[in-house]
């Protein structure tokens, strides 16, 4: 028994038929599946990022609607938390930034986003302020996610802060209505 199946195996390593393909394999294979792996991170990325988007329009709403209501930070981040069921973790690692800005010399948000990282020591709001009737207001929410891929393709390329989360960043600008 153990004598055939030596012999098996040295007829197996001797033959070469079949040979072209599998080198051919072994060059191509690792190409396509970088491209598979960066083509689902990027997917499941656009799919995060609607849901934020979504998320945001919806709080949004229901903060330019309740004028008086002066919402606090953690309320507005629960309602876009609720709002876009599919992010995970979403009340540790979502951080907002709300102010009134002035229409007619129009400066949006300065710098960057300002996103938890949780690798850090908490930080404090950058800016949080309500606004009046009537006053244009811009929004800017940054949610923290760890790449699935994190150490290939896509997910190598991505700036990711010390705990190996990406951000993502929406922007929604509103007025508020007058409260009756």
């Amino acid at each position: 028994m153990i004598r055939t199946a030596r012999k098996f195996l040295r007829r197996f390593r001797r033959d070469e038929d079949g040979a072209a393909p599998m080198i051919e394999f072994v060059i191509i294979f690792p190409f396509l599946m970088v491209t598979l792996l960066t083509a689902f991170e990027l997917s499941i990325f656009a799919f995060r990022q609607n849901w934020l988007d979504r998320g945001l329009d919806l709080a949004v709403r229901d903060v330019r609607l309740n004028t008086g209501a002066n919402y606090t930070h953690v309320q507005v981040k629960d309602l876009i938390c609720d709002y876009s069921g599919f992010l995970s973790d979403c009340d540790d690692l979502l951080k907002l930034e709300m102010n009134p800005i002035n229409p007619r010399a129009f400066a949006g948000f300065t710098g960057t986003a300002d996103c938890v990282d949780v690798s850090q020591p908490l930080a404090p709001l950058r800016s949080f302020v309500h606004g009046n009737n009537h006053d244009l207001m811009l929004m800017r929410a940054c949610y923290q996610y760890e790449p699935l891929f994190s150490g290939f393709g896509l997910g190598q390329q991505m700036t990711k802060d010390g705990n190996r989360y990406f951000p993502m960043v929406s922007l929604s600008a509103f007025v508020q209505e007058p409260s009756s």
